[in-house]
């Protein structure tokens, strides 16, 4: 984890430094941290960027701070809270944690179109008629990912569950910084914009199974997109490193590193994703 880092946005680059490392296991759960003076010295930052960053980390519950014991790590996956979400980098990372997300993606947003054909207002159900449609009509993948996520926390804010908006909020920190890890949310989807709009009508219907329905095959199809989008860059990723190690044995021993890789405007500003795989998914797939 050594080496200088670039000086604009010191401390978020010392802080997503440490961040990764402890997320990849590089920093195992209960190991102590160096120092802040050997953390300063490794990194090439001063201390106060150091305790700035540890004092995130630990707000984070990646980390606590033991009297007369030093820094010691956390297992994220067992003391952190929604915030660990974004510890996933899209979950490109961690093909786990990526299936993970998008199967509660789809049991979260189908308990959410259930609720919102049952509370909906009149003018939160014209809002999703008016979202399906602007899917329908983007000109490119990252329009209608927007168009996408909008549709979602459009529907979940109809619910009218709030822990169900604030997860939403969660997954918005980890979904636009890494918007384009997700673009097969919306392959193809000529092919799911019969399923945006069959959502949109049941909720204006108030047919509650109706719309959990819907929702569910729209979200399975995108969850499978997304699980082969997964599949094919873990081969890509794994083609690399095995050409990699092959050079490196060639050229005589060089030591590999690990390489790990309501209304509309309410819900634009919102943000997102949505969708998780499961069976069901129709013809959508």
């Amino acid at each position: 984890m050594s080496g200088d880092i670039s000086r604009d946005t010191v401390p978020d680059q010392v802080f997503e430094r440490l961040r990764e490392a402890i997320v990849t296991g590089d920093y195992e759960a209960g190991a102590r941290l160096p120092t802040q003076r050997a953390l300063a010295a490794d990194l090439g930052v001063n201390m106060a960027t150091v305790r700035e960053a540890l004092g995130r980390l630990e707000q984070l519950r990646l980390v606590e701070t033991r009297h007369g014991s030093g820094t010691h790590v956390l297992d994220w996956r067992r003391s952190g809270g929604l915030d660990a979400l974004t510890l996933a980098a899209a979950g490109a990372a961690d093909p786990q944690l990526g299936a993970a997300l998008f199967e509660a993606r789809r049991l979260l947003l189908r308990e959410a179109a259930r609720l919102a054909a049952a509370r909906r207002a009149d003018e939160q159900a014209e809002a999703l008629a008016e979202l399906a449609e602007a899917v329908a009509a983007a000109p490119d993948d990252t329009t209608a990912l927007l168009a996408d996520w909008a549709f979602m926390a459009a529907m979940v804010e109809a619910a009218g569950n709030l822990v169900f908006q604030l997860i939403m909020n969660s997954v918005r920190e980890l979904y636009l910084p890494h918007a384009a890890a997700f673009a097969a949310l919306v392959s193809d989807r000529e092919r799911l914009l019969p399923h945006y709009r069959a959502v949109a009508t049941a909720i204006r219907d108030r047919d509650r199974q109706a719309a959990a329905a819907a929702i569910e095959l729209l979200a399975s199809a995108q969850e499978r997109r997304m699980a082969q989008a997964f599949a094919a860059a873990g081969s890509v990723a794994g083609g690399a490193t095995e050409t990699g190690a092959a050079a490196a044995g060639g050229a005589g021993g060089v030591s590999a590193g690990a390489a790990r890789a309501g209304g509309a405007a309410r819900a634009t500003r919102a943000g997102g994703v949505a969708g998780a795989g499961g069976a069901g998914a129709g013809g959508a797939g």
